[in-house]
Protein backbone atom coordinates (compact mmCIF):
# COMPACT_ATOMS: atom_id res chain seq x y z
CA UNK A 1 0.00 0.00 0.00
CA UNK A 2 1.29 3.18 -0.65
CA UNK A 3 0.18 6.71 0.50
CA UNK A 4 -1.28 9.25 -2.29
CA UNK A 5 -2.09 12.59 -2.22
CA UNK A 6 -4.43 14.76 -5.05
CA UNK A 7 -4.48 18.23 -4.93
CA UNK A 8 -8.23 18.80 -6.71
CA UNK A 9 -11.52 16.67 -6.27
CA UNK A 10 -12.56 17.44 -9.99
CA UNK A 11 -13.40 14.82 -12.45
CA UNK A 12 -9.92 13.70 -13.20
CA UNK A 13 -9.12 14.08 -9.39
CA UNK A 14 -11.71 12.54 -7.76
CA UNK A 15 -11.78 9.18 -10.12
CA UNK A 16 -8.22 8.59 -10.26
CA UNK A 17 -8.26 8.84 -6.31
CA UNK A 18 -11.58 6.86 -5.64
CA UNK A 19 -9.77 3.78 -8.05
CA UNK A 20 -6.66 3.95 -6.34
CA UNK A 21 -8.16 3.87 -2.52
CA UNK A 22 -10.60 0.91 -3.98
CA UNK A 23 -7.50 -0.94 -4.87
CA UNK A 24 -5.97 -0.84 -1.56
CA UNK A 25 -3.90 2.43 -1.53
CA UNK A 26 -4.68 5.64 1.13
CA UNK A 27 -5.66 8.31 -0.53
CA UNK A 28 -6.08 12.12 0.59
CA UNK A 29 -7.72 14.30 -1.70
CA UNK A 30 -6.80 18.28 -1.15
CA UNK A 31 -9.29 20.32 -1.93
CA UNK A 32 -9.90 24.13 -1.42
CA UNK A 33 -13.40 24.66 -2.62
CA UNK A 34 -15.03 24.47 0.44
CA UNK A 35 -18.40 23.58 -1.29
CA UNK A 36 -16.78 20.93 -2.71
CA UNK A 37 -15.20 19.82 0.69
CA UNK A 38 -18.69 20.00 2.10
CA UNK A 39 -20.31 17.30 -0.32
CA UNK A 40 -17.19 15.29 -0.29
CA UNK A 41 -17.30 14.60 3.69
CA UNK A 42 -21.29 14.01 3.49
CA UNK A 43 -20.18 11.15 0.99
CA UNK A 44 -21.64 13.46 -2.24
CA UNK A 45 -20.03 13.87 -5.54
CA UNK A 46 -19.88 16.97 -7.01
CA UNK A 47 -20.43 15.83 -10.72
CA UNK A 48 -21.87 12.72 -12.16
CA UNK A 49 -20.03 9.83 -12.91
CA UNK A 50 -21.35 6.43 -13.62
CA UNK A 51 -20.67 3.71 -10.58
CA UNK A 52 -18.26 6.74 -8.46
CA UNK A 53 -20.32 7.36 -5.97
CA UNK A 54 -20.63 3.49 -4.74
CA UNK A 55 -16.89 3.44 -5.20
CA UNK A 56 -16.42 6.65 -3.07
CA UNK A 57 -18.91 5.25 -0.65
CA UNK A 58 -16.88 1.67 -0.56
CA UNK A 59 -13.45 3.25 -0.06
CA UNK A 60 -14.70 5.72 2.66
CA UNK A 61 -16.19 2.78 4.85
CA UNK A 62 -12.71 1.04 4.45
CA UNK A 63 -11.46 4.73 5.75
CA UNK A 64 -8.53 4.47 2.75
CA UNK A 65 -10.57 7.68 1.47
CA UNK A 66 -9.86 11.27 3.85
CA UNK A 67 -10.64 14.32 2.56
CA UNK A 68 -8.87 18.22 3.30
CA UNK A 69 -8.12 21.69 2.83
CA UNK A 70 -4.74 21.50 3.94
CA UNK A 71 -2.40 20.69 0.94
CA UNK A 72 0.71 20.71 3.03
CA UNK A 73 -1.12 18.03 5.12
CA UNK A 74 -2.04 16.02 2.37
CA UNK A 75 1.30 15.81 0.84
CA UNK A 76 2.97 15.39 4.26
CA UNK A 77 1.29 11.79 4.69
CA UNK A 78 2.06 10.51 0.90
CA UNK A 79 4.83 8.98 -1.16
CA UNK A 80 3.27 10.49 -4.49
CA UNK A 81 1.47 13.42 -4.69
CA UNK A 82 -0.91 13.98 -7.91
CA UNK A 83 -1.55 17.39 -9.13
CA UNK A 84 -4.92 17.46 -11.01
CA UNK A 85 -6.29 20.93 -10.92
CA UNK A 86 -8.27 22.38 -13.72
CA UNK A 87 -6.83 24.39 -16.23
CA UNK A 88 -10.03 26.48 -18.03
CA UNK A 89 -9.75 27.77 -21.51
CA UNK A 90 -9.38 31.35 -21.95
CA UNK A 91 -9.64 33.89 -24.92
CA UNK A 92 -7.74 33.01 -28.26
CA UNK A 93 -7.10 29.58 -27.06
CA UNK A 94 -5.24 29.77 -24.00
CA UNK A 95 -5.44 28.37 -21.07
CA UNK A 96 -5.07 29.29 -17.53
CA UNK A 97 -2.97 28.47 -15.01
CA UNK A 98 -3.55 29.91 -12.04
CA UNK A 99 -5.00 27.20 -10.41
CA UNK A 100 -1.70 24.91 -11.53
CA UNK A 101 0.27 27.85 -10.42
CA UNK A 102 -1.54 27.51 -7.09
CA UNK A 103 -1.01 23.54 -6.32
CA UNK A 104 2.83 24.40 -7.49
CA UNK A 105 3.53 26.90 -4.26
CA UNK A 106 1.51 25.02 -1.88
CA UNK A 107 3.29 21.46 -3.23
CA UNK A 108 6.39 23.12 -2.69
CA UNK A 109 5.95 24.21 0.68
CA UNK A 110 4.84 21.05 1.58
CA UNK A 111 7.87 19.94 0.48
CA UNK A 112 10.11 21.88 2.10
CA UNK A 113 9.05 20.02 5.97
CA UNK A 114 9.41 16.31 4.27
CA UNK A 115 12.62 14.78 4.66
CA UNK A 116 12.42 11.66 2.02
CA UNK A 117 12.00 11.66 -1.26
CA UNK A 118 8.33 12.84 -2.79
CA UNK A 119 7.35 12.03 -6.14
CA UNK A 120 5.23 14.95 -8.02
CA UNK A 121 3.15 13.68 -10.74
CA UNK A 122 1.27 16.14 -13.43
CA UNK A 123 -2.14 14.95 -14.28
CA UNK A 124 -3.64 18.47 -14.95
CA UNK A 125 -4.21 18.92 -18.74
CA UNK A 126 -1.52 21.51 -19.58
CA UNK A 127 0.55 23.20 -22.36
CA UNK A 128 3.42 21.58 -23.61
CA UNK A 129 6.57 23.00 -21.63
CA UNK A 130 4.43 23.90 -18.64
CA UNK A 131 5.78 20.66 -16.27
CA UNK A 132 9.28 22.29 -17.44
CA UNK A 133 9.07 26.17 -17.42
CA UNK A 134 6.44 26.53 -14.73
CA UNK A 135 5.94 24.13 -12.46
CA UNK A 136 9.47 22.33 -11.80
CA UNK A 137 11.08 26.25 -11.23
CA UNK A 138 8.09 26.82 -8.75
CA UNK A 139 8.59 23.56 -6.77
CA UNK A 140 12.30 24.21 -6.14
CA UNK A 141 11.78 27.91 -5.89
CA UNK A 142 9.19 27.64 -2.92
CA UNK A 143 10.36 24.52 -1.28
CA UNK A 144 14.30 25.23 -1.76
CA UNK A 145 15.16 21.62 -3.02
CA UNK A 146 15.96 20.06 -6.43
CA UNK A 147 14.77 17.77 -8.61
CA UNK A 148 16.39 14.86 -9.27
CA UNK A 149 18.35 15.64 -5.82
CA UNK A 150 15.42 15.89 -3.49
CA UNK A 151 12.26 15.39 -4.57
CA UNK A 152 10.76 13.64 -7.98
CA UNK A 153 9.00 15.48 -11.08
CA UNK A 154 6.75 13.83 -13.72
CA UNK A 155 3.45 14.34 -16.40
CA UNK A 156 1.25 11.52 -16.53
CA UNK A 157 -1.53 12.55 -18.57
CA UNK A 158 -4.81 11.31 -18.45
CA UNK A 159 -6.67 9.51 -21.12
CA UNK A 160 -10.40 9.82 -19.52
CA UNK A 161 -13.77 9.15 -20.92
CA UNK A 162 -16.67 10.58 -18.83
CA UNK A 163 -19.08 8.15 -18.86
CA UNK A 164 -16.44 5.35 -18.83
CA UNK A 165 -13.83 6.94 -16.52
CA UNK A 166 -13.26 3.97 -14.27
CA UNK A 167 -12.90 1.66 -16.88
CA UNK A 168 -10.28 3.97 -18.33
CA UNK A 169 -8.55 3.72 -15.04
CA UNK A 170 -8.81 0.53 -14.20
CA UNK A 171 -8.16 -0.44 -18.13
CA UNK A 172 -6.37 1.75 -19.83
CA UNK A 173 -4.50 1.57 -23.16
CA UNK A 174 -1.54 2.98 -22.28
CA UNK A 175 0.54 4.78 -19.75
CA UNK A 176 2.36 8.12 -20.30
CA UNK A 177 4.95 8.96 -18.30
CA UNK A 178 7.53 11.99 -18.52
CA UNK A 179 9.52 12.28 -15.95
CA UNK A 180 12.02 14.89 -15.05
CA UNK A 181 14.53 12.58 -13.50
CA UNK A 182 15.26 8.84 -13.83
CA UNK A 183 14.54 8.06 -10.42
CA UNK A 184 11.31 9.23 -10.64
CA UNK A 185 10.53 7.46 -13.90
CA UNK A 186 11.51 4.07 -11.99
CA UNK A 187 9.41 4.75 -9.40
CA UNK A 188 6.67 4.99 -10.95
CA UNK A 189 7.15 2.39 -13.73
CA UNK A 190 6.66 -0.42 -10.41
CA UNK A 191 4.22 1.53 -9.07
CA UNK A 192 2.05 1.16 -12.22
CA UNK A 193 3.34 -2.56 -12.73
CA UNK A 194 2.25 -3.64 -8.99
CA UNK A 195 -1.16 -2.27 -9.78
CA UNK A 196 -1.79 -3.27 -12.88
CA UNK A 197 -0.08 -6.58 -12.22
CA UNK A 198 -3.54 -9.07 -13.49
CA UNK A 199 -2.57 -6.94 -16.69
CA UNK A 200 0.10 -4.21 -17.02
CA UNK A 201 -0.54 -1.58 -19.84
CA UNK A 202 1.88 -0.10 -22.31
CA UNK A 203 4.61 2.35 -20.46
CA UNK A 204 5.91 4.51 -22.41
CA UNK A 205 8.69 6.66 -20.84
CA UNK A 206 9.17 10.14 -22.77
CA UNK A 207 10.28 13.46 -22.12
CA UNK A 208 7.89 15.88 -19.62
CA UNK A 209 7.19 17.87 -22.87
CA UNK A 210 6.91 14.85 -25.11
CA UNK A 211 4.08 13.62 -22.62
CA UNK A 212 2.41 16.71 -22.47
CA UNK A 213 2.37 16.96 -26.27
CA UNK A 214 0.39 13.50 -26.63
CA UNK A 215 -2.37 14.48 -24.79
CA UNK A 216 -3.18 17.14 -27.25
CA UNK A 217 -2.10 15.25 -29.95
CA UNK A 218 -4.52 12.47 -29.16
CA UNK A 219 -7.48 14.34 -28.41
CA UNK A 220 -7.06 16.77 -31.11
CA UNK A 221 -6.55 13.49 -33.43
CA UNK A 222 -10.44 12.67 -31.75
CA UNK A 223 -11.56 15.76 -33.08
CA UNK A 224 -10.08 14.98 -36.19
CA UNK A 225 -11.86 11.80 -36.87
CA UNK A 226 -15.25 13.27 -36.01
CA UNK A 227 -15.02 16.35 -37.94
CA UNK A 228 -13.89 13.95 -40.93
CA UNK A 229 -17.10 11.74 -41.26
CA UNK A 230 -19.24 14.45 -40.47
CA UNK A 231 -17.91 16.54 -43.43
CA UNK A 232 -19.28 12.82 -45.45
CA UNK A 233 -22.18 12.81 -44.07
CA UNK A 234 -22.74 16.25 -45.21
CA UNK A 235 -21.70 15.36 -48.50
CA UNK A 236 -24.31 11.81 -48.55
CA UNK A 237 -27.12 13.96 -47.86
CA UNK A 238 -26.69 15.05 -51.31
CA UNK A 239 -26.53 11.71 -53.32
CA UNK A 240 -29.05 9.24 -53.59
CA UNK A 241 -29.30 5.86 -51.77
CA UNK A 242 -26.43 6.47 -49.28
CA UNK A 243 -26.24 6.42 -45.60
CA UNK A 244 -23.21 7.80 -43.89
CA UNK A 245 -23.90 5.27 -41.31
CA UNK A 246 -23.37 2.38 -44.26
CA UNK A 247 -20.34 4.47 -45.13
CA UNK A 248 -18.81 4.48 -42.23
CA UNK A 249 -19.29 0.74 -41.20
CA UNK A 250 -17.38 0.16 -44.25
CA UNK A 251 -14.60 2.20 -43.86
CA UNK A 252 -14.38 0.98 -40.31
CA UNK A 253 -13.49 -2.52 -41.05
CA UNK A 254 -10.59 -1.26 -42.49
CA UNK A 255 -8.01 -2.05 -39.80
CA UNK A 256 -6.26 0.67 -40.62
CA UNK A 257 -9.09 3.04 -40.10
CA UNK A 258 -10.99 1.32 -37.28
CA UNK A 259 -14.54 2.41 -35.98
CA UNK A 260 -13.87 4.19 -33.07
CA UNK A 261 -14.85 7.98 -33.33
CA UNK A 262 -17.15 7.55 -36.68
CA UNK A 263 -20.44 8.71 -35.51
CA UNK A 264 -21.52 11.28 -37.28
CA UNK A 265 -24.16 13.63 -35.78
CA UNK A 266 -24.62 17.31 -34.48
CA UNK A 267 -20.87 18.05 -33.59
CA UNK A 268 -18.20 17.17 -30.85
CA UNK A 269 -18.03 19.04 -27.52
CA UNK A 270 -17.20 18.74 -24.00
CA UNK A 271 -14.63 19.67 -22.16
CA UNK A 272 -11.76 18.10 -23.74
CA UNK A 273 -11.94 18.07 -27.36
CA UNK A 274 -12.36 21.39 -28.26
CA UNK A 275 -10.03 23.23 -25.27
CA UNK A 276 -7.10 20.72 -26.01
CA UNK A 277 -7.71 21.43 -30.32
CA UNK A 278 -7.97 25.56 -29.34
CA UNK A 279 -4.59 25.21 -27.09
CA UNK A 280 -2.87 23.64 -29.79
CA UNK A 281 -4.03 25.54 -32.43
CA UNK A 282 -2.50 28.20 -30.13
CA UNK A 283 0.58 26.73 -29.12
CA UNK A 284 1.85 26.38 -32.90
CA UNK A 285 1.02 29.88 -33.81
CA UNK A 286 3.05 30.77 -30.99
CA UNK A 287 6.04 28.53 -32.07
CA UNK A 288 5.72 30.22 -35.66
CA UNK A 289 3.74 27.01 -37.25
CA UNK A 290 0.27 28.03 -39.07
CA UNK A 291 -1.83 24.54 -38.61
CA UNK A 292 -3.93 24.64 -41.59
CA UNK A 293 -5.60 20.99 -40.65
CA UNK A 294 -6.25 21.60 -37.00
CA UNK A 295 -7.71 25.06 -37.88
CA UNK A 296 -9.85 23.65 -40.05
CA UNK A 297 -11.09 20.86 -38.33
CA UNK A 298 -12.22 23.11 -35.62
CA UNK A 299 -14.02 25.10 -38.52
CA UNK A 300 -15.95 22.68 -39.30
CA UNK A 301 -17.12 21.62 -36.12
CA UNK A 302 -18.37 25.16 -35.67
CA UNK A 303 -20.21 24.93 -38.79
CA UNK A 304 -21.69 21.66 -38.14
CA UNK A 305 -24.47 22.76 -35.88
CA UNK A 306 -25.99 24.48 -38.39
CA UNK A 307 -26.66 21.20 -40.63
CA UNK A 308 -29.16 20.63 -37.73
CA UNK A 309 -30.84 23.84 -37.75
CA UNK A 310 -30.90 23.74 -42.01
CA UNK A 311 -33.12 20.29 -41.38
CA UNK A 312 -35.56 22.09 -38.68
CA UNK A 313 -35.97 24.54 -41.20
CA UNK A 314 -36.44 22.65 -44.20
CA UNK A 315 -39.42 20.67 -41.70
CA UNK A 316 -41.73 23.54 -40.04
CA UNK A 317 -40.18 26.53 -41.75
CA UNK A 318 -40.55 29.65 -39.77
CA UNK A 319 -39.25 28.55 -36.27
CA UNK A 320 -41.21 31.39 -34.61
CA UNK A 321 -43.34 30.20 -32.08
CA UNK A 322 -43.26 26.74 -32.77
CA UNK A 323 -42.46 24.36 -29.70
CA UNK A 324 -39.17 22.36 -30.16
CA UNK A 325 -38.46 19.90 -27.29
CA UNK A 326 -34.37 19.30 -27.26
CA UNK A 327 -33.73 15.90 -25.96
CA UNK A 328 -30.27 15.73 -23.72
CA UNK A 329 -28.29 18.31 -22.68
CA UNK A 330 -24.89 16.57 -21.51
CA UNK A 331 -22.52 16.53 -24.23
CA UNK A 332 -22.30 12.69 -24.24
CA UNK A 333 -24.33 10.40 -22.07
CA UNK A 334 -23.09 8.50 -19.06
CA UNK A 335 -22.38 12.27 -17.88
CA UNK A 336 -23.95 15.78 -16.17
CA UNK A 337 -21.14 18.02 -17.87
CA UNK A 338 -22.28 20.56 -20.21
CA UNK A 339 -19.36 22.62 -20.87
CA UNK A 340 -19.44 23.27 -24.80
CA UNK A 341 -22.28 21.15 -25.23
CA UNK A 342 -23.56 21.12 -28.94
CA UNK A 343 -27.41 21.43 -27.36
CA UNK A 344 -26.68 24.77 -25.72
CA UNK A 345 -25.63 26.34 -28.52
CA UNK A 346 -28.71 24.63 -30.82
CA UNK A 347 -30.84 26.26 -28.03
CA UNK A 348 -29.45 29.53 -28.44
CA UNK A 349 -29.64 29.74 -32.14
CA UNK A 350 -33.66 28.32 -32.04
CA UNK A 351 -34.42 31.09 -29.19
CA UNK A 352 -32.69 33.47 -31.46
CA UNK A 353 -35.14 32.55 -34.31
CA UNK A 354 -38.19 32.64 -31.96
CA UNK A 355 -39.12 29.08 -31.53
CA UNK A 356 -40.10 28.18 -27.64
CA UNK A 357 -37.83 25.21 -26.37
CA UNK A 358 -38.30 22.28 -23.98
CA UNK A 359 -35.64 20.37 -22.60
CA UNK A 360 -35.31 16.80 -21.03
CA UNK A 361 -31.78 14.89 -19.73
CA UNK A 362 -32.06 12.30 -16.92
CA UNK A 363 -28.92 14.15 -14.55
CA UNK A 364 -27.49 17.14 -16.35
CA UNK A 365 -30.80 19.85 -16.62
CA UNK A 366 -29.23 21.22 -12.69
CA UNK A 367 -26.44 22.08 -14.27
CA UNK A 368 -28.07 23.53 -17.95
CA UNK A 369 -30.30 25.28 -15.69
CA UNK A 370 -27.20 27.34 -14.31
CA UNK A 371 -26.65 28.39 -17.93
CA UNK A 372 -30.16 28.61 -19.53
CA UNK A 373 -31.94 29.98 -16.88
CA UNK A 374 -35.92 30.56 -17.29
CA UNK A 375 -34.90 31.02 -21.59
CA UNK A 376 -36.48 27.50 -22.17
CA UNK A 377 -38.62 24.49 -19.85
CA UNK A 378 -37.38 22.18 -18.24
CA UNK A 379 -39.98 19.04 -18.39
CA UNK A 380 -39.75 16.67 -15.19
CA UNK A 381 -39.95 13.30 -17.53
CA UNK A 382 -39.20 12.07 -21.14
CA UNK A 383 -42.75 11.95 -21.84
CA UNK A 384 -43.63 15.09 -20.85
CA UNK A 385 -41.28 16.77 -22.96
CA UNK A 386 -42.92 15.69 -25.84
CA UNK A 387 -46.16 16.63 -25.43
CA UNK A 388 -47.75 19.14 -28.00
CA UNK A 389 -44.24 19.72 -29.39
CA UNK A 390 -43.69 20.78 -33.09
CA UNK A 391 -40.71 19.31 -33.67
CA UNK A 392 -37.96 16.98 -31.40
CA UNK A 393 -34.28 17.35 -31.80
CA UNK A 394 -32.33 14.33 -29.76
CA UNK A 395 -29.17 15.97 -29.16
CA UNK A 396 -27.66 13.43 -26.18
CA UNK A 397 -27.57 9.64 -27.26
CA UNK A 398 -29.07 8.38 -23.77
CA UNK A 399 -29.99 4.41 -23.43
CA UNK A 400 -33.46 6.14 -22.48
CA UNK A 401 -34.28 7.85 -25.43
CA UNK A 402 -32.82 4.83 -27.70
CA UNK A 403 -35.81 2.82 -26.23
CA UNK A 404 -38.10 5.24 -27.82
CA UNK A 405 -40.61 3.78 -30.07
CA UNK A 406 -41.93 5.55 -33.09
CA UNK A 407 -45.39 5.63 -32.11
CA UNK A 408 -44.70 7.72 -28.60
CA UNK A 409 -43.49 10.23 -31.05
CA UNK A 410 -46.93 10.30 -33.05
CA UNK A 411 -49.19 9.90 -29.83
CA UNK A 412 -47.22 12.91 -28.23
CA UNK A 413 -46.22 15.19 -30.54
CA UNK A 414 -48.67 17.94 -31.87
CA UNK A 415 -46.35 17.44 -35.21
CA UNK A 416 -44.19 14.03 -35.06
CA UNK A 417 -41.12 15.77 -36.70
CA UNK A 418 -37.85 14.07 -35.52
CA UNK A 419 -34.69 15.65 -36.06
CA UNK A 420 -32.35 12.29 -35.18
CA UNK A 421 -28.97 14.69 -34.07
CA UNK A 422 -26.94 11.10 -33.02
CA UNK A 423 -28.32 8.52 -35.36
CA UNK A 424 -29.57 6.46 -32.87
CA UNK A 425 -33.18 5.39 -34.98
CA UNK A 426 -33.19 2.92 -37.87
CA UNK A 427 -34.32 5.58 -40.61
CA UNK A 428 -36.43 3.02 -42.21
CA UNK A 429 -38.43 2.18 -39.29
CA UNK A 430 -39.00 5.46 -38.40
CA UNK A 431 -39.27 7.48 -41.65
CA UNK A 432 -42.91 4.80 -42.18
CA UNK A 433 -44.44 6.31 -39.02
CA UNK A 434 -43.43 10.15 -38.81
CA UNK A 435 -41.28 12.77 -40.39
CA UNK A 436 -37.75 11.41 -39.40
CA UNK A 437 -34.61 13.29 -40.52
CA UNK A 438 -31.36 12.98 -39.74
CA UNK A 439 -27.60 13.92 -40.60
CA UNK A 440 -25.81 11.88 -43.03
CA UNK A 441 -29.06 10.15 -44.83
CA UNK A 442 -29.17 10.72 -48.55
CA UNK A 443 -32.37 11.64 -50.76
CA UNK A 444 -33.77 8.37 -51.69
CA UNK A 445 -34.23 7.25 -48.55
CA UNK A 446 -36.44 9.84 -46.83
Amino acid sequence: MTGLSVIGSGYVGLVWACCMADRGHQVVISERDREKLRLLNEGKLPFYEPCLEGLMSRALAKARLSFTSETCEAVANSEISFIAVGTPSIRLGGMNLSQIKSASVDVGRALRETKFYHIVVVRSSVTPGTTTNLIKPTLERTSGKRVGRDFGLAVQPEFLREGSAIRDVLNPDRIVIGACDKRAGNRLRRFYRAFYSHKVPPLLEVSPTCAEMIKLASNAFLAARVSFINEIANICERLEDVDVVDVATGMGLDRRIGSAYFNAGLEFGGSCLPKDLRLLIAKSKQLGHSPLLLEAILRANDLQLLQALRIVKEELGTLSGKRITILGLAFKPGTDDIREAPSLRLIEHLLELGAKITVYDPVATQKASQILGNKVSYANSLHTSLRNADCCILATEWPDFKRLKPEKFVSLMRVPVLVDGRRVYSPKKYMDRLRYRTIGLGSRRR
